[in-house]
């Protein structure tokens, strides 16, 4: 992560889960990290730990809503004025509502489009203007993805949310040739991770612990930390390779 050191990253939905913990490592590699989250306490609490840690690089948090493109330009415009720009964008927002396609709240389909892909690809545009307007040519796009961005898992209440995941996957894939056609070598990896133990499956219940417990409770899930570790392992890949698609699970996870 040498060369990474001193450089600004971008990572959303910073305030907690997999975000927190990318967050918190690539401010210990030395990074300086641009948390944006609607939680701004979480943040800021999250930025005291890294500086209390001793850490290299520093946590810069910002609020900022998702759902409201002119948020995402304001923040985008003072990552410029302050850091000059952005060399990583690590597009890890996203939500899940239990709204089946038989009988689903028109309005939770919406929130998880505006976040899930549309905020992801607005996040990804402009991280891609701010590398080419400062000739930065070995930046990276990592989108924070799911398994369920792969197959179809036999639970309806999710069958909404794995569509948009779906979308993820086309839209790295679809980055990659854009990047390659446009003549860069500014790379875009997609990570994928099934069970992950965070608040996303006690948000996801409605705040049933019992149900979120259970999930975690079936066999050793995937911690935070090792999506955060996914991340440095791409980035730390020779600026020659193109890792397109890392697919990360528990041992025991049977889909």
């Amino acid at each position: 992560m040498d060369r990474w050191r001193g450089r600004v990253a971008l990572v959303t939905g910073a305030s907690v889960g997999i975000g927190a913990a990318v967050a918190a490592e690539l401010v210990r590699c030395g990074m300086t990290v641009v948390g944006c989250a609607r939680d701004l306490d979480k943040l800021q609490k999250l930025a005291a730990e890294c500086k209390s840690a001793g850490h290299t690089g520093v946590l810069v948090p910002f609020k900022c809503d998702l759902t409201n493109e002119e948020e995402i330009q304001s923040m985008f415009s003072a990552i410029k004025a302050e850091h000059k720009g952005v060399d990583v964008c690590i597009n890890n927002a996203g939500l899940a509502h239990p709204e089946p396609l038989l009988s689903g709240n028109t309005s939770s389909w919406k929130n998880m489009l505006d976040v899930n892909v549309l905020a992801l690809s607005i996040c990804t545009r402009e991280a891609y203007q701010s590398m080419k307007e400062r000739n930065v040519d070995d930046g990276h796009i990592i989108n924070i993805n799911s398994i369920c961005g792969h197959r179809v898992i036999n639970s309806t209440d999710g069958h909404f949310y794995t569509a948009t995941k779906y979308a993820v996957t086309a839209l790295t894939e679809a980055l990659r040739q854009e990047l390659r056609e446009a003549k860069t070598h500014i790379r875009a990896t997609s990570i994928s991770p099934g069970v992950v133990k965070t608040e996303f499956a006690g948000r996801f219940f409605k705040n049933d612990a019992e149900k979120a417990n259970l999930l975690y409770s079936m066999y050793k899930v995937l911690d935070a930390v090792d999506i955060a570790n996914a991340v440095t392992y791409v980035l730390t890949s020779p600026p020659h390779v193109q890792i397109g698609e890392i697919v990360l699970q528990p041992v025991e996870e049977a889909f």
